[in-house]
């Protein structure tokens, strides 16, 4: 049988992002339930936004089509269109390479939590149109907009 058992998959917090844009996502916690299934295609995580958190930057990816529904709570969608309210069973869609900065945030007084899915296309590039930062899928790190590294995130604790 496949059935995941959400008991056993860890909770977990965090970010790559580099100093002062890791502060934006405190508060969000994930589950990587497609890893926990065996899943190499593409991504699916749980994700729990506290009030005041972000599900990221705002941004776009170059190559990985993503994909959300919301499970529960309120949520804000914010893209270049604009802000949208979104609540259990709502759904949007990020086609690969369409440059259309998104993210969620949780403006509500209680948790909201939301599925994403991800392909996961090697390479894959992400723009943050907001701030001066960019991630390299062939390197693997967060550059400047003008390419130079940003240095390595001292651990918290």
């Amino acid at each position: 049988m496949s059935r995941l058992d959400l008991n056993s998959i860890p909770v977990v917090g965090g970010t790559g992002y580099p100093e002062p844009f890791a502060e934006l996502v405190e508060g969000r916690t994930k589950q990587a339930l497609g890893d926990a299934g065996g899943l190499t295609q593409f991504g699916v995580n749980l994700v729990e936004l506290q009030p005041g958190a972000a599900s990221s930057q705002r941004h776009w990816h170059s190559h990985e089509d993503e994909f959300v529904m919301v499970v529960s709570g309120e949520l804000v969608l914010v893209t270049d269109e604009g802000e949208t309210l979104m609540r259990a069973g709502d759904c949007a869609a990020f086609p690969a390479g369409k440059p259309n900065g998104h993210h969620l945030i949780n403006r509500s007084w209680g948790p909201g939590v939301f599925l994403c899915v991800g392909s996961r296309i090697p390479g894959d590039s992400a723009v943050y149109p907001d701030i001066d930062l960019r991630y390299d899928g062939d390197t693997k790190t967060f550059l400047h907009k003008d390419g130079s590294p940003y240095p390595p995130r001292e651990p918290r604790g």
